[in-house]
């Protein structure tokens, strides 16, 4: 049974994120999608439904064990020589998440004696795997390639160096200068690991990510690519050299010790990736629409960081000012979630705007000054006991 004191410790924690306005509820989809990463509109379609249908009834549901054990399946190995091809690496290896294909591959592959420079706002999986990797960490200023290169520069160590960085930043929408890192890390011997969550599926020639659009393949060690945004399913790959993927095999506690996932998701991240492949149009579709919402909401005197990707956001400072408007949002039939600490800076919170292709410019114009009307509506200093009913979502 749980004490009374260890009970009162955690409410006390609980009222504390209260008065922060920091304390999140789940709450399901509802409304117009503003929110979701399904940034191609591949989640549900026929297509991808039917090809996981059949191998459900083909594969069966579970796995039955570790990919080690009995879990693996002829569907996973050939889903991973695709995928290779489709990254243009040598080999990939497919991970149950993203967060356990990062922790995978900091821990397996940073050790003690080694140093890792990170992106001051990389995301919490690429946190938690370098402070569970036994090397020594080093952060710098968002995107500050310049702040990096002096950095690397003054670092004497015998160890090796690497650098880690998302591709695409989920809560800013903004890009890593991946050709300056590219640049620094083949000059100075550190090995670039590059997080291609927000990117995969969205950019590049046939939509394999940012590392292939700004041509630097070469010079990447190894990227993870989650399969649950824009291709529509779940999971992710790690892609780069053979030797790297068997020694993940052999290391990546986040596999050997996982259960694999379900057989039939393979199938369903095949059709993706031939959509994806095939139709070019609904990338271009995805950034036409963006470029409509951003224009809206500028027009409307609504701020936004200038940028070009899917990912819109509109940050008001105050953690209840944004639980409040996203709940008129919500009220008006808009389905977005704010974002607050410690998922973003203090200060910074924000609503995430998050654009997908089964959208259309008419319904972003009307949010656009939906949102103009409830950010005025809502002007700051909003105190947390006034919405203590409203349910927040849970952000990523």
């Amino acid at each position: 049974m749980t004490s009374n004191t260890l009970e009162q410790r955690i409410l006390k924690q609980l009222d504390a994120l209260d008065l922060a306005g920091e304390r999140r509820k789940l709450s399901p989809p509802g409304g117009i999608d503003l929110s979701s990463n399904d940034y191609l509109g591949l989640a549900a379609h026929p297509l991808i439904n039917k090809r996981m249908i059949e191998a459900v009834m083909r594969e069966g549901c579970g796995s039955t064990g570790s990919r080690l054990l009995r879990g693996e399946r002829l569907c996973f190995a050939a889903l991973e020589r695709r995928f290779a091809t489709f990254k243009g690496t040598e080999a990939a290896l497919y991970f149950g998440s993203g967060y356990l294909g990062n922790l995978g591959v900091l821990t397996s592959f940073l050790e003690a004696g080694d140093v890792v420079f990170s992106d001051e706002f990389n995301h919490a999986s690429l946190i938690d795997g370098l402070r569970l990797s036994r090397a020594r960490r080093i952060i710098f200023a968002h995107r500050d390639s310049r702040a990096l290169k002096s950095l690397i520069s003054a670092e004497k160590g015998q160890g090796q160096k690497f650098l880690v960085t998302e591709s695409l930043f989920s809560m800013d929408g903004d890009e890593a200068p991946l050709l300056d890192y590219a640049d620094l890390c083949h000059n100075t011997n550190t090995a670039l690991i590059v997080d291609e969550a927000h990117a995969v599926g969205v950019y590049g020639t046939n939509g394999s990510g940012l590392i292939d659009k700004m041509g630097i393949g070469r010079d990447v060690f190894l990227s993870v690519n989650p399969a649950g945004k824009a291709l529509g399913a779940s999971g992710a790959f790690v892609a780069g050299p053979r030797w790297a993927i068997d020694y993940l095999i052999q290391r990546a506690r986040t596999f050997i010790f996982s259960t694999a996932p379900y057989p039939a998701i393979a199938d369903a991240i095949d059709a993706a990736l031939e959509l994806v492949v095939s139709e070019p149009q609904r990338r271009q579709k995805l950034f036409d629409l963006a470029a409509h919402m951003r224009s809206a909401l500028a027009q409307h005197g609504v701020y936004s960081p200038p940028g070009r990707s899917q990912i819109i956001p509109v940050i008001v400072g105050e953690n209840n000012r944004a639980i409040a408007v996203a709940a008129a949002m919500h009220e008006q039939g808009f389905d977005i979630r704010a974002i607050r600490p410690p998922t973003v800076p203090d200060g910074t919170a924000r609503l995430r705007i998050s654009i997908n292709t089964n959208l259309d410019p008419l319904v972003l114009s009307r949010c656009a000054v939906t949102l103009a009307k409830a950010l005025e509506k809502h002007p700051g200093n909003i105190s947390a006991s006034s919405h203590s009913s409203i349910q927040t979502p849970l952000e990523k």
